[in-house]
């Protein structure tokens, strides 16, 4: 299993790239020269990118996301998410161990009042390869779906049908996605709050019909460091008027529940994260994980084995709110 918080000395992915930025960080902090408003700004910039670059090649060498000859298409929502998984992954490019190519592409769902031309001329301001795919979701979506009624679902499953199709035309190998590091918990919750089931989303999954790869690169990234970067980039962001703007959603809920915890107990959403790649399946209660009926005492002792009666030592300092600790002796 790999945990994510495992350090990577050698990983090739970032290793010129950390260089790099190493030294772009030295030129914009000269040695005994205060720092003036705006070289600070240049400065937290910097190291915002080699934190973001490290943490998507750590992601990428831990998962096998890309390899050599891959043709990477990135889903552009026009996002601060799917902004900085482009602008990041060109980045990671220039001087990965791997050749790869990469082509943006966006799917126009015909909302009303959707700024077509903004992806399009962002993408040649940039030199990228890119594909916009017209599609009339929206009418879909809005005709099937009552009035007052959460779109996302349905929205969700026209816009992968349609992207895998692209992928084939395309020639694309991988398929890679913006979702971040919360995302990924907030997807946890829901599944646990709404759906009785312990599932998240993986770094790296095969499709339903086998024929594709989705990559999620930004795993490890916390959202704040994509609003931030977005922010710095000063990235063309359009605003999704379909289901974004939606009040009441379960996922809106979360993620003002996750933030809530988290200005309360600094540290909390990492330690759930950290907790979906270390799990105990023995102390779960999944009986296609673990044979738990054939379960017999062998008389060999297992240093990994089950310590009933043990009391296990765990922090106090950061209780959920309104959760009152006990201790028991």
């Amino acid at each position: 299993m790999v945990n994510p918080m495992n350090a990577v000395n050698d990983n090739p992915w970032i290793a010129e790239e950390a260089e790099a930025l190493d030294a772009a960080e030295t030129a914009a902090t000269p040695e005994g020269e205060t720092k003036p408003s705006k070289i600070k700004i240049e400065r937290e910039q910097i190291k915002l990118e080699k934190r973001l670059c490290r943490e998507v090649g750590k992601a990428i060498l831990d998962y096998n996301m890309i390899e050599e000859g891959d043709k990477i298409m990135v889903c552009m929502s026009g996002g601060k998410d799917s902004y900085t998984l482009l602008d990041i992954l060109r980045k990671l490019q220039k001087r990965a161990p791997v050749k790869f190519d990469i082509v943006a592409v966006n799917l126009d769902q015909k909302q009303p009042g959707f700024p077509e031309h903004i992806l399009p001329e962002y993408f040649q301001s940039i030199g990228v390869d890119y594909h916009i795919e017209n599609q009339d979701t929206y009418s879909v979506v809005k005709r099937v779906v009552p009035e007052g009624k959460t779109t996302c679902g349905l929205c969700s499953r026209l816009r992968r049908a349609i992207l895998y199709k692209v992928a084939d035309q395309l020639g694309c190998t991988k398929v890679a996605l913006g979702h971040h590091r919360d995302d990924i918990v907030q997807t946890m919750m829901l599944n646990m709050f709404y759906g009785g089931r312990m599932k998240g989303m993986p770094p790296k999954l095969v499709s339903d019909d086998g024929k594709h790869v989705v990559i999620r690169p930004l795993c490890y990234v916390p959202e704040k460091d994509t609003t931030r970067w977005a922010q710095y980039q000063n990235f063309p962001i359009i605003p999704c008027n379909l289901c974004g703007s939606q009040d009441g959603l379960q996922r809106v809920a979360i993620g003002e529940m996750l933030r809530e915890w988290e200005k309360k107990f600094p540290g909390r959403i990492e330690s759930m994260f950290r907790a979906m790649g270390n799990i105990v399946t023995t102390h779960m209660m999944d009986p296609q994980l673990h044979d738990f009926k054939n379960a017999k005492a062998t008389g060999i002792a297992d240093p990994n084995g089950d310590m009933a009666f043990d009391h296990e030592e765990l922090p106090t300092t950061a209780s959920l709110p309104g959760v009152q600790v006990i201790q028991l002796s």
